[in-house]
């Protein structure tokens, strides 16, 4: 009787068990089509490159390595300074330029798809250390898109769908995926006891992510050190080959030519002033991570040493710094905040650790509401960067507002301008022409290692002032070498200048005589 009773219990306890997958899958073929959805979207940016904030300048750094791949010189202004923007990975592309004749634009195409794969394959191996749930890596990257604020962040190396739409060719890109791939692999080499050669390529992948972008480099390192406090027991030998691989990667950082690595902790300034706006209207912009800070709670209460937790209490130590101090480059961490809160709620609801029976399923499926709501309120509010691959006119109106057009560029001076010719231009011209191949008097952006940046900048704006008399106009085209000037003010109109080309915004691009 009794194996009777328990042959015919079995399949009820199968059926029950077959019941209870169903919701499960239903959710992991949800978030697989959910994250491929984004994910065919994010390709179609890729294959439309909008230009927007700092792609004119990446665009430089390739013409220049393209051109002089031993001695580029400065990327923007026709001087001989260093650059920390000639990263290893920079300087792979401008090879690749160089050998396939591809334009700087295609090739930075190929940086977008080199950077987006790394950063997906990334995510999924370090969530993998994290749970062994299916639907986990999907839900991840979901995450890590949508869940951010009620109004679109754009910024380099914060990835929000919408920002990561105008900056998935950027370095920061390619850097936060490499990033994660060090997490990942920090992670199975303190669990399995790693050798000394795996010790010392953590170290050289470390270096090379903080030469390639400096700020995400502060990321990978909080998400680095946060890895080490939280493993368990890893063995009296990981500390020696730990060191060894530390020291490795700060050697990286010292023989790397391009630049003085250890030079920019000097830089401020400007750096600081344009940075301060990273800590305006947070609510607006990280609203949504709120979730994720509460799902941080369990889990630090659950285990002190939680890997995300304690990511999240550096990331947030750095920023709180940065305020306090006025060092607002330092919110350039606040992913290190972000990016561990986002995982955090995937996790809390993907499986609830801790509790047991009704109460966890309850638990999970509290988590699970909160984060569908947090994703689709998070999607719509960036909702606005279909209009990067969908015609504005068939986008609803509701969405086209979200909507932020794309820069022009300047392929409309390239039939005269040729490379390395310097042209006299100011605001967003001076930071897209040097994308063509030519110089501008003054940087469009803010450079550490160029000594007279405020003369140059001081000369730009003395020769755009329209009571400026033509003789120091003339004067400053002599000092620079100008050979050409873009304006689309009309101050110009009387300046002894002569008229070659007229392009969009009415823009007009003149030749020096």
């Amino acid at each position: 009787m009794s194996v009777r009773s328990s042959s015919s219990a079995a399949p009820g306890r199968t059926g029950a068990r077959r019941a209870a997958d169903r919701p499960a899958a239903l959710g992991r073929t949800v978030a697989a089509a959910g994250a491929g959805l984004v994910l065919a979207l994010l390709v179609l940016v890729v294959v439309r490159l909008p230009w927007a904030g700092d792609l004119g300048m990446h665009a430089a750094t390739v013409q220049r390595l393209r051109h002089g791949p031993l001695d580029p010189g400065n990327p923007l202004v026709d001087a001989d300074t260093p650059s920390p923007y000639y990263s290893p990975w920079m300087l792979l592309l401008g090879a690749v330029a160089r050998l396939s004749g591809l334009s700087v634009f295609v090739v930075l195409r190929l940086a977008a798809a080199a950077g987006l794969a790394l950063l997906v394959t990334g995510v999924w191996r370090y969530v993998r250390t994290l749970s062994a749930h299916r639907a986990a890596p999907a839900l991840a990257l979901l995450s890590l898109l949508l869940l951010w604020g009620t109004t679109p962040f754009l910024w380099s190396g914060f990835p929000g769908l919408h920002s990561l739409a105008l900056t998935v060719s950027y370095p920061s890109t390619f850097t936060l995926g490499l990033a994660f791939h060090l997490w990942a692999w920090l992670t199975g080499a303190l669990r399995r006891g790693a050798g000394w050669p795996e010790w010392l390529g953590l170290g050289v992948l470390w270096g090379v992510i903080l030469l390639c972008h400096q700020f995400s480099g502060v990321v990978a390192t909080a998400g680095a050190v946060a890895t080490v406090l939280a493993a368990r027991r890893p063995g009296r030998a990981v500390w020696p080959r730990l060191g060894a691989g530390v020291l490795v990667g700060a050697v990286v950082l010292w023989v790397w030519p391009y630049y003085d690595f250890f030079a920019l902790f000097g830089a401020g300034g400007g750096l600081e002033r344009v940075h301060r706006v990273l800590y305006g209207h947070p609510a607006a912009r990280f609203g949504l991570v709120l979730l994720g800070v509460a799902a941080l709670v369990p889990r630090g209460w659950r285990d002190r040493r939680d890997p995300l937790v304690l990511f999240f209490a550096l990331g947030a130590v750095v920023v709180g710094a940065g305020w306090l101090s006025g060092h607002y480059s330092w919110g350039r961490a606040l992913p290190a905040v972000v990016i561990p809160a986002q995982l955090a709620v995937v996790l809390e609801a993907v499986g609830a650790v801790g509790v047991v029976g009704a109460g966890r399923r309850w638990l999970r499926a509290g988590w699970t509401v909160l984060l569908a709501g947090g994703l689709l309120v998070g999607g719509w509010a960036q909702a606005g960067t279909l209009g990067y691959v969908v015609p504005r006119g068939a986008l609803p109106a509701a969405v086209e507002d979200r909507y932020r057009p794309p820069w022009t560029g300047y392929h409309w001076i390239t039939p005269w301008v040729r490379y390395g010719d310097v042209v006299m231009a100011e605001g967003r011209p001076a930071r897209q022409i040097p994308a063509y191949g030519a110089y501008t008097v003054a940087p469009g952006y803010p450079d550490f290692f160029l000594a007279d940046e405020e003369r140059r900048g001081a000369a730009t704006r003395a020769y755009f002032e329209e009571r400026t008399p033509s003789s120091v106009r003339r004067g400053i085209e002599r000092e620079y070498g100008v050979r050409w000037v873009v304006d689309g003010s009309g101050a110009l109109g009387d300046a002894g200048l002569r008229e070659v080309a007229r392009g969009p915004e009415g823009q007009v691009l003149y030749a020096v005589p």
